[in-house]
């Protein structure tokens, strides 16, 4: 596969059992890429071992006074010299490709279960960290697998060139050998540290891009109440936290560099030493020392490689625990499906079997709970996707189990529009761009929202100065925004989307009362026809509901108009408009 032919069409089912596991799953699945690059390396390394044979040989052409020979010696350095390039640009194209075709797969991967988790993503995993693990990690994992090759080729050509000095001369080739393993080793024990250092560093860095992406996040709060600069002494405490541990894990790395140095500088010194005491003996010619010694310099070229694969690994293991944390998350319950196909799309009317709730098909529904966690839940739930497992059964829609369908089906069938959806940066054109029946225009879909002066502000905010608002960029999370501005531009994002159910939790909470109202009379015309459930409190929106269905400790106990609910129950008047319910219901439910 090449880099034009991304994004990959399936990413594959990842090992998420450790991150080792989930490495060597990677490299399996680009098998191919790892031996192309594996072989060009090899082609490249091994022509520049060939080099100091070619200079040994002219060497002793000229010591001989023949021409013939230094002319053939010169043209084989020329051609080593020509495979070489071209192993190397072709043995970097591989190498690279491997890497973004690596980080390419985890982002899908990521991004697959991003998609597949929603909302329960962020539940059980902070933001900055898999803001972390999309960014850093997947990066850290790439260059693994892009040196892996690399390191490959290197060990591969060590022995040939080890084993050619034994062969060559077997007692400079057992110091070689010796002293390659010596170098090799010396790191060995440094490792682990490196690593607990490495992970240390992580996570602190992790908890203050989490932190960094909380405090941005709540800016407009923060302002409010004056907290900045408390968030801001917190950030810089563990934006030095971060320093301290970057500086402690360097001085490790810094000590590794140091023996990776010494070591084969002691090396080269063992060599010279003994071959200088052959050549005088004259076991040994001039162009066989500077051979010899050549060997040796170009064996300082895949230690290297030794210590970056190394250091890769030490950082791309902890990235790949983190990756897999996030890959390995789960919905609770049930697997899904057991209905594998489906002969028509879901329709039909919408029933929450846990708390009683039905939602006539095609009709307008208002829910009002006194209690926001079980408003959230039942949302959840109404959406196809339980999070207690057994403990809280599926909605049905048409009397099919939502979380027996396939996931995609569920999600086409039931749009849930949480109480802080998410505004995505970019203009609003692509904000508004989304999978669709195009029966709603995004025109009409503004305009049932009420986003006329949203509209107006992007376009004198219009950076083109064309005065377009679709083609004006909507900074991340909407924050240039009011909230009120962010909250009807995502119903109208949600609108567009026109599907079989729409559930809106809260949707017109930051609204004024008069632009609520119109909200409200537009909803009821633009979804006619369509099921909509709208958990609320407000009245203006309670008014225009076909049916509103009150949910008290965990179950609907009545359902009727508004109008009719103020009159009949108490309990709903006192939640719809705050009055204080009689005395002896209070001391009941007390």
């Amino acid at each position: 596969m090449q880099i034009r032919d991304l994004p990959h069409s399936d990413p594959g089912d990842p090992d998420v059992r450790s991150g080792f596991r989930f490495l060597i799953w990677l490299f399996r699945r680009q098998l191919g890429g790892q031996i192309k690059a594996m072989s060009w390396g090899t082609l490249h390394m091994a022509a520049m071992a060939g080099l100091p044979v070619t200079m040994g040989l002219s060497i002793d052409a000229v010591t001989d006074g023949s021409g013939r020979r230094l002319a053939l010696t010169g043209l084989l350095m020329l051609a080593i010299t020509v495979v070489m390039a071209v192993a190397d640009t072709m043995l970097h194209r591989a190498a690279v490709t491997n890497w973004i075709l690596a980080a390419a797969r985890v982002q899908q991967l990521l991004a697959r279960r991003t998609a597949e988790l929603g909302g329960v993503l962020t539940q059980r995993v902070a933001a900055g960290e898999v803001v972390k693990v999309s960014t850093g990690d997947v990066e850290k994992i790439g260059w693994f697998v892009e040196s892996f090759s690399r390191f490959a080729a290197a060990v591969v050509v060590t022995l040939g060139v080890c084993t050619g000095l034994i062969v060559y001369e077997p007692r400079l080739g057992l110091i070689v050998l010796a002293g390659i393993v010596a170098v090799a080793l010396s790191v060995w024990p440094l490792l682990p540290a490196a690593t607990r250092r490495a992970d240390v560093e992580r996570a602190k860095s992790g908890r203050a891009t989490e932190l960094a992406s909380d405090t941005v996040a709540g800016l407009r709060v923060l302002r409010g109440i004056g907290g900045e600069e408390l968030f801001l002494d917190r950030y810089r405490r563990a934006s030095q936290e971060v320093r301290a541990a970057s500086v402690h894990n360097a001085r490790m790395w810094s000590l590794i560099d140091a023996l990776q140095v010494v070591m084969p500088g002691l090396l080269l010194i063992a060599v010279v030493w003994q071959g200088v005491g052959l050549a005088l003996d004259g076991e040994l010619s001039a162009g066989e020392l500077v051979t010899v010694y050549g060997a040796v310099s170009f064996l300082m070229f895949p230690l290297r490689l030794f210590q970056e694969t190394a250091m890769a690994f030490t950082f791309s293991r902890p990235s790949a625990k983190r990756a897999v944390r996030v890959l390995g998350l789960r919905r609770e319950g049930p697997d899904r499906p057991t209905v594998t196909a489906l002969d028509e799309p879901l329709a039909g009317d919408l029933r929450d079997p846990a708390t009683g709730l039905h939602a006539p098909a095609g009709r307008l529904t208002a829910v009002v709970c006194g209690n926001p966690n079980v408003a959230e839940r039942l949302a959840d739930r109404l959406g196809g996707h339980p999070l207690r497992g057994g403990d809280e059964p599926s909605a049905r829609l048409g009397g099919i189990p939502l979380n027996e369908v396939p996931l995609a089906a569920a999600r086409t069938a039931v749009l849930v529009q949480d109480k802080d959806p998410v505004l995505l940066s970019g203009t609003l054109r692509e904000l508004l761009d989304v999978p669709a029946s195009n029966r709603v225009p995004a025109d009409e879909a503004l305009r049932t929202a009420q986003c006329y002066d949203v509209l107006a502000a992007l376009a004198l905010a219009s950076a083109d100065g064309s005065g377009d608002p679709m083609r004006t960029r909507i900074t991340e999370r909407g924050r240039s925004l009011s909230g009120g501005q962010r909250q009807r531009l995502a119903l109208a994002r949600s609108l567009i989307t026109d599907p079989e159910v729409l559930v809106l939790d809260e949707p017109t909470s930051a609204v004024d009362s008069h632009t609520e109202a119109r909200i409200a009379e537009g909803l009821r015309a633009l979804r006619s026809g369509r099921t909509t459930v709208v958990f609320t409190s407000s009245p203006l929106l309670l008014d225009r509901a076909d049916q509103v269905a009150f949910v008290r400790d965990g179950a609907v106990t009545a359902t009727g108009t508004h109008r009719e609910l103020l009159r009949t129950t108490p309990a709903y008047r006192a939640v719809v408009t705050r009055e204080t319910e009689p005395a002896p219901l209070a001391e009941e439910n007390a």
